[in-house]
């Protein structure tokens, strides 16, 4: 270890999940041991972490990858380093970093992450807005370019756009130079994907909201849908798409019939978007772009909600039952 007193003996707050079940499970601890970084691994004084929804899933049972208990949950931290393993050279203690995934779990004080997964957050940018950064970004670069290819000229359709991955890909959407729409649930929501740079937005509370975008389409449709909820959308998602367009579910909380001659009319595709599939080469050609964003400036994370780190369990409650999201739900230590 370097550039830091040892960590043995020390004690740390941590969110701790030693059952699965509803957000009453997070609880928050005093006396858990600060972790040690390895020989390849930072160790990180944690400022913010990022909410996601894989995490309540997690959380719950339900998720097909169920972690040891207990666990800590949170991966998209930020933060200053604290220590450095022996053959870390890419930080040193009291730089600015952010994260794509840890080791030890960000919802706590202090967390490991190793240095493959750490990145210098830009002086432009805050804690909570490098806490957005690890998987909404991510997840929107894989859907968008690595599953969907999206082209320059082509329409794409955000889902749910006022959320952390839908802000993203709206960003990243302009930055390709694709004519973006997006969807959100609130006026605070609609107003915010606009902000972030569609082209349009609609209610998808309003009954009529899929005729709407087929309008404005000409009729013609969509050439690639962001799917956050494939369980209620699906179906019509598929009616929505032009000759050969695809459909990349990023989120679902449930099963769905769909009728297969919908794909078969137009020849569309319906494409799974998994974080934890990207290749190491395909994580690089993601933080390569996402870098380039921060220079340019057009990636700026949106942070809705922020709640102490003893409210992690109001903030998994409403994440999933809120009335909609309007930016990225946040902890702050």
């Amino acid at each position: 270890m370097k550039e830091g007193r040892p960590t043995s003996c020390r004690v740390m707050k941590a969110v701790c999940v030693s059952e699965f079940g509803g957000p009453e499970v997070l609880r928050l601890l005093s006396d858990v041991p600060v972790p040690t970084p390895g020989r390849r691994q930072v160790l990180i004084r944690v400022r913010a972490c990022g909410v996601n929804p894989v995490e309540t899933y997690i959380r719950s049972g339900t998720y097909a990858r169920r972690p040891p208990l207990p666990y800590t949950p949170g991966s998209d931290v930020s933060g200053e380093v604290q220590e450095v393993g022996e053959e870390v050279t890419s930080f040193k203690a009291g730089e600015r970093v952010f994260t794509t995934a840890t080791l030890s779990g960000g919802y706590a004080e202090l967390c490991v992450a190793e240095e493959a997964s750490v990145f210098r957050l830009p002086a432009g940018l805050s804690p909570e807005q490098g806490a957005a950064l690890g998987v909404p970004y991510c997840t929107a670069h894989r859907a968008l370019v690595t599953r969907a290819h999206a082209k320059a000229g082509e329409t794409v359709l955000i889902h749910g756009a006022s959320g952390g991955v839908g802000v993203a890909a709206v960003q990243l959407g302009r930055a390709l130079g694709l004519r973006v729409l997006g969807t959100a649930g609130t006026r605070g929501g609609l107003d915010l994907v606009l902000q972030q740079g569609a082209h349009q937005v609609f209610n998808h509370r309003e009954e009529d909201y899929t005729h709407k975008i087929l309008e404005a389409t000409g009729g013609a449709g969509v050439d690639v849908v962001l799917e956050m909820l494939a369980n209620l959308n699906l179906g019509a998602d598929l009616q929505m798409l032009r000759q050969g367009g695809r459909v990349a579910v990023v989120g679902s909380r449930g099963s769905v019939e769909i009728n297969p001659r919908d794909t078969m009319a137009k020849e569309s595709s319906i494409l799974g978007v998994a974080l934890a599939s990207a290749t190491p080469e395909e994580r690089e050609e993601c933080m390569a772009a996402l870098s380039t964003g921060m220079e340019e400036g057009w990636l700026r994370p949106s942070v809705g909600r922020c709640y102490p780190l003893k409210m992690a369990a109001q903030a998994h409650q409403d994440l999933m039952e809120g009335p909609g999201a309007c930016g990225k739900t946040v902890l702050t230590m």
